[in-house]
């Protein structure tokens, strides 16, 4: 239940005290409006696991030479069975700021009389800031999901900062260009394509994630506005709609969806299944993990100050790394 209380808004547009236990179902509200908000993982572009305690195993199994001629026997192969697995670790983080109410109240305030646009209000003002303190969270793991390093303090290591250390992971070869531009990008995305695995292309969950400025030049160069104008565009783009052309749908390359990631590292794009890229939390599993408090000071200090305290875990991994293609800017 949560358990909230807020006093009376004065005539001088002052809040009294707040008194705010986050706990049980509103608890896991909280910390999954902190961690799962961000576009990766809201957008379905990862496999999420909730319930990692500490460590988990990521196993993948291949088979090979399944298929003998018939004989009167059961006869296994040698090496038939390969289980290959990863640790996917969450790593435990917190928030620990403080607030002054003073400096939020008049938009609280705006929001609460209706003068604004959005339709879903906080219901306290309380709720109003940690909805603050949960946003920005949220784009800190997404950040950290692709170019987190983890010995940076409040990041875990990401995607692509592990692929990079990675032997086995497929490099795309020949890179030359040192930035994405409408007039590469296209050649670009197809030296990636060209560099997936066999046995990866054609999945249904294989997805090409591209950092923000690497999607915006493909939408660019896709309008007619790059030097190469294939995938239905032409000199005036896709549909002859010049810039008008694209209304924040989804987009594909050569039949692979192309999927929009923030938290990319700008010099990096990368090939992968879905089913190959975790994120782990212990949301639902050890809820003493996890945490959800605002704290009034008024009371004890006098001052006008909140304290807002987060505790989470948090971690990413990918299964098979000969699966995984990355792109490098020269």
């Amino acid at each position: 239940m949560r358990k909230t209380h807020l006093r009376t808004i004065t005539g001088n547009g002052s809040v009294d005290t707040i008194t705010t236990s986050y706990e049980g179902q509103y608890l896991g509200q909280i910390i999954s409006a902190a961690l799962l908000s961000g576009d990766t993982i809201e957008k379905g572009g990862i496999t999420v696991k909730p319930n990692v305690k500490y460590k988990e195993v990521v196993k993948k199994l291949d088979t090979t030479g399944i298929v003998t001629d018939a004989t009167c026997d059961f006869t296994v192969t040698a090496d038939q069975v390969t289980l290959s697995e990863r640790i996917l670790e969450v790593e435990p983080f917190q928030v620990n700021l403080q607030l002054c109410k003073k400096d939020f109240l008049s938009d609280y305030l705006a929001l609460e009389m209706g003068n604004s646009a959005y339709k879903n209000l906080p219901t306290s003002f309380a709720d109003y800031i940690m909805a603050h303190v949960a946003a920005k969270v949220a784009e800190n793991v997404e950040q950290s999901i692709w170019g987190g390093l983890g010995a940076n303090d409040g990041e875990f290591t990401g995607i692509t900062v592990a692929a990079l250390a990675d032997a086995d992971v497929n490099d795309v070869p020949g890179v030359t260009a040192t930035e994405f531009t409408a007039d590469n990008i296209i050649d670009e995305l197809g030296k990636v394509v060209d560099a997936i695995p066999a046995a990866v292309y054609g999945k249904e969950d294989l997805h090409l994630y591209l950092p923000t400025v690497a999607f915006q030049k493909y939408v660019r160069a896709l309008g007619g506005f790059g030097a190469v104008t294939g995938n239905g565009g032409g000199a005036n783009g896709v549909d002859n709609r010049g810039s008008l052309w694209y209304d924040n749908g989804g987009l594909t390359f050569e039949g692979i969806k192309v999927f929009k990631a923030p938290g990319m590292p700008a010099d990096h794009i990368v090939a992968a299944e879905k089913s190959n890229l975790f994120f782990g939390t212990a949301l639902l599993e050890d809820m003493g993990q996890t945490s959800a408090k605002v704290l009034d000071m008024q009371d004890l200090d006098g001052s006008d100050n909140v304290r807002i305290v987060l505790r989470y875990q948090a971690g990413v991994q990918y299964g098979v790394s000969q699966d995984l293609t990355l792109y490098t800017l020269a």
